[in-house]
């Protein structure tokens, strides 16, 4: 909550800061990045505590080679990235400040410790790790709009961010006197891992898409000012996403290890799960939805008036968020990871389509409204498609009885 809150209120300082049009270029810059950014993860995050949990004794093979596999793909990313930068309209020093934010993966290959603390459920040192580099940002950047700066070094601090969470996590880790993951690798593994996790990396890549390529599109249907709109709008919309984030992640080995112990047990527990995320985004999106044009202007200011109408729209996509992240689970443990990429497929298309037919015509509202379908139909509706998935689609409907929230279980 700490991490939440302040990194909330030092970007919005930033945004008034830099103004509707840089900001929407530093956005846009995140944004081209996100997108790649999968291949640099491999899909690798779920599988790997997953893995952890079912077979601690070959703990460091596991961290070892999930480490040099996720290195490897960030320089993949770097490539794919500096290739595809130039078939779009960006400038060079847009394209610059893309590169700058990309090559921040290759730090991100410090998250298998992360990995090794969810098969733990060790969430205070990753909390301790992230409130560090939470600390670190936040200083820099408030120093850089004291001192005036330009946009190009709140880009370089996007860096740092990542450098100094991966040394957090490799202090953390040593802390834990449990050996050094990064002296190994194994073949073996790496295929299993590969083999298991390909459709993850391909559908994070989409998955990504959908969630980001609005704000691709916007820039070039409609200019840097109206992303830096739409992105301050998203900004306070998905202030909400952390929280389900956490709270699977957390709960992730219990629920893995209850289908050890029974599938009543561990469908009960995925119920409640989906019920508690799903009334939390609930009593999230309600107040945000009457008090959006307010709170914009309170918080971004006047220049940010046009945000209001985007972010009432928009907040309603963390109830499917929501749903997405605790069925992601689902896909995990079931290994059903090819229905994962097929869903963040057929959303991401959505999205696009949607977005050429809705942003000619209204502009930023119809980016808003293209992004809470695609997140429906990722996170709801395509599961009732397959009779592999259909499960847990009935399990989504059922969360809207609050009563399983109290289940026993």
């Amino acid at each position: 909550m700490v991490r939440l809150i302040a990194g909330l209120l030092v970007g919005i300082w930033v945004a008034r800061y830099l103004g509707p049009e840089q900001f929407g270029l530093f956005s846009y810059a995140i944004a081209f990045s996100a997108i790649f950014g999968s291949l640099a993860k491999l899909g690798l995050d779920g599988i790997v505590v997953r893995d952890l949990v079912r077979a601690p004794n070959q703990r460091d093979l596991i961290l070892g080679t999930a480490f040099w596999l996720k290195m490897s793909g960030a320089v993949i990313l770097l490539t794919v990235v500096a290739i595809a930068i130039q078939l779009t309209s960006s400038d060079t020093t847009t394209k610059l400040y893309i590169l700058i934010i990309a090559s921040g993966t290759i730090f991100q290959s410090f998250e298998v410790v992360d990995f090794y603390f969810q098969s733990r459920v060790l969430s205070k040192f990753v909390s301790g790790c992230k409130l560090a580099q939470l600390l670190t940002s936040s200083l820099l950047k408030l120093y850089l709009i004291y001192a005036g700066a330009d946009l190009f070094w709140f880009v370089l601090v996007s860096l740092v961010d990542q450098v100094v969470l991966a040394f957090s996590y490799f202090i953390a880790y040593r802390y834990q006197k449990v050996g050094a993951f990064y002296r190994h690798f194994n073949f073996a593994i790496a295929k299993i891992l590969l083999r298991d996790n390909w459709p993850l990396i391909i559908g994070g890549i989409f998955a990504m898409a959908y969630m980001r390529i609005d704000q691709i599109m916007i820039k070039e249907m409609l200019g840097e000012k109206d992303i830096g709109i739409y992105s301050a709008a998203i900004r306070l919309a998905e202030v909400w996403y952390v929280v389900p984030m956490i709270i699977t992640r957390s709960l992730f080995p219990a629920i893995v290890s209850a289908k050890k112990m029974g599938e009543k047990l561990y469908l009960s527990r995925l119920q409640r799960l989906h019920t508690l995320l799903l009334w939390m985004g609930i009593a999230f999106a309600l107040p945000m939805t009457f008090l959006s044009d307010w709170l914009v202007i309170l918080l971004y200011g006047e220049a940010y008036r046009e945000a209001g109408p985007v972010l009432m729209i928009q907040v309603w996509a963390g109830i499917f968020f929501s749903l997405g992240v605790a069925s992601g689970s689902w896909y995990t443990s079931e290994n059903l990871q090819k229905f994962a990429l097929y869903r963040a497929m057929l959303a991401a298309v959505v999205n696009v389509v949607l977005n050429l037919i809705l942003i000619p015509i209204i502009g930023l509202i119809g980016a808003a409204i293209s992004s809470v379908i695609a997140h429906s139909v990722m996170a709801l509706f395509f599961d009732a498609i397959s009779k592999r998935t259909r499960i847990i689609f009935l399990m989504k409907l059922k969360t809207l009885q609050f009563a399983n929230l109290f289940q026993r279980g």
